[in-house]
This record gives structure tokens, C-alpha cells and sequence, in this order.
């Protein structure tokens, strides 16, 4: 456990393997994914994981885990299940760009439109304000710049309720219904993006 603590409980570290373990891989799609991390530390932490064999270089800036980094995917997992049922959010852990990352990271293929759809999401307490949610049937992007195509739905919220929504404490209907979200579209996008939610990380345990 030494040892292995030696490697693991270094500040930034779960977080760099988590977001290798989610598929990210590239420098920026990693540093993406942990907001508050400089460039400089997130090359130091690469380095030292590929020194110990957890984290190998691809070519043109790719990185990928080795057997022993995929092991650890347990770890990581039972860390976040832990947090998610004994720990609760503070308002400085409320980042819309970082639940919107998670939340496209964890849309299941079958959820996904058939054809190209965007998705604004107006976010009140947010200094940015605005993001765009980028849907194909193959993955979902999150854009800080209007895309080309027309926006199809428009959600409007706060950071607190996107986080709630996301991580299973509420659900988008009642959001809806508290005006806690809301949600301008198609009936037939609204519900497709109603089965985005609950799908934190982590489930929360009863």
C-alpha cells in the first residue's frame, strides 16, 4: 500500500487517470477533463506515470495506459463511488464546462440522434455563460463556440442543478418542473437528452 500510495495519492494523479481511463488521448483532452491543472504539472505527473510504467507515448502527442495503468481502473472507480455517497458538492466544485465534459464522456451509443444536432446549454452563474453541446451518432462534443449547424435546444440553468442532473439527484423532469432547468425543443430531442442525465461518473449508492 506504501508503495502503491507512492504513485497514486499524488495530487492530480486520479484525476489524469481517470480521464485516460474515460479515453482521453491527447495532452489537451486530458488537461480538458481537470480544470485548475497547469500545463507544467500535467507534463510532470506524464512523465513520472510513464516512468513507473502506468502511461505509454503514442506519436504526435498521444498517450495511452499500459496494462498496469489499466489496472488500476478498479482503484479509480471505487475512490469516485466513495466520494459520490459519503462526500456532497461545495459551490466552488460546481464547474458547468467540467459536468458538460463528464456528461458527453458518458452518453451510451444507443442515446445517440441519428443525425447531427446541436444543443445550447445557458448556464446563469457560469462566466462563460454559454456552451454547445455537438451531438452525432458517434460521440457528443462540447464546443465554447456557436457550431455551424442551427441550434435544435436550447437548455437554460444553473451549475448547481446541471450538476445534480448529471450525477443523478434529480432528474431532468423534475428539474423541469421546479424551472430549476428548462428546456426549449423538440419533444423527441427533450427526451433524448432526459436519458443523458443520471449518468455521473459514479452511481450514487442508497
Amino acid at each position: 500500500m506504501a508503495r502503491g500510495s507512492e504513485i497514486f495519492a499524488t495530487p492530480w494523479t486520479p484525476i489524469i487517470l481517470r480521464n485516460l481511463l474515460l479515453g482521453c488521448a491527447t495532452f489537451t483532452e486530458i488537461l480538458d477533463g481537470a480544470p485548475g491543472l497547469s500545463r507544467t504539472l500535467l507534463s510532470q505527473r506524464l512523465r513520472a506515470l510513464a516512468g513507473y510504467g502506468l502511461v505509454e507515448r503514442l506519436g504526435r502527442g498521444g498517450y495511452q495506459l499500459t496494462p498496469a495503468g489499466l489496472a488500476l481502473q478498479p482503484v479509480v472507480d471505487a475512490l469516485g463511488s466513495w466520494g459520490e455517497r459519503w462526500l456532497d458538492y461545495a459551490p466552488e466544485h460546481y464547474d458547468a464546462g467540467v459536468v458538460l465534459w463528464g456528461l458527453a464522456r458518458h452518453v451510451p451509443d444507443d442515446r445517440l440522434p441519428t443525425r447531427t444536432v446541436v444543443l445550447r446549454v445557458d448556464v446563469s452563474d457560469d462566466a462563460r455563460r454559454r456552451f454547445w453541446l455537438l451531438a452525432d451518432p458517434h460521440h457528443v462534443e462540447v464546443c465554447t463556440r456557436r457550431p455551424g449547424q442551427p441550434e435544435e435546444v436550447v437548455v437554460a440553468t444553473d451549475s448547481a442543478s446541471l450538476t445534480r442532473w448529471h450525477t443523478g439527484r434529480i432528474t431532468l423532469a423534475a428539474a423541469m418542473r421546479t424551472s430549476a432547468i428548462t428546456v426549449q425543443g423538440p419533444r423527441a430531442l427533450v427526451r433524448m437528452l432526459a436519458s443523458w442525465g443520471g449518468r455521473g461518473a459514479y452511481p450514487v449508492t442508497p
